[in-house]
């Protein structure tokens, strides 16, 4: 490959960069900025609030400090933050739980029995890795 084609593809490769962070950064922003908003709500009304709505918004947001703190090293460092899969597998556990008990009795069979099954798997899964 001649040097000026090795050139153009570095700088079309420095330009992918650029216009992959720019996306990043204006993620980043929108997830700030309904960080932001759900912060105040919850000074200003977590006095109405229900218990419930409370922990899931402290849920949300947590889930909103990590994607941005992901983002912030994908740009400032160029890798992904380790993922944390049996961090998932329990959020999506508890999630769903929530959501069988207070939707359970008004879903068709098969969507509950195949939603419990998922359950089964991801309890197994993350036996597994807290077993390792």
């Amino acid at each position: 490959m001649s040097h000026h084609k090795k050139e153009m593809k570095a700088n079309d490769s420095i330009e992918e960069l650029k216009h992959a962070n720019d996306r990043r950064i204006e993620e980043l922003l929108k997830i700030s900025n309904r960080y932001v908003r759900t912060q105040r709500h919850l000074e200003e009304n977590s006095d109405i609030a229900r218990l419930d709505q409370i922990k899931h918004s402290f849920r949300i947001q947590g889930e909103r400090e990590a994607r941005m703190e992901n983002l912030k090293n994908i740009i400032a460092y160029g890798k992904h933050e380790h993922v944390d899969e049996a961090e998932n597998l329990k959020r999506n556990l508890e999630f769903t739980d929530h959501y069988l008990q207070h939707h359970g009795a008004h879903m068709d069979e098969s969507t509950l029995q195949s939603t419990r099954e998922k359950q089964e798997h991801r309890k197994e899964q993350l036996d597994f890795l807290n077993n390792q």
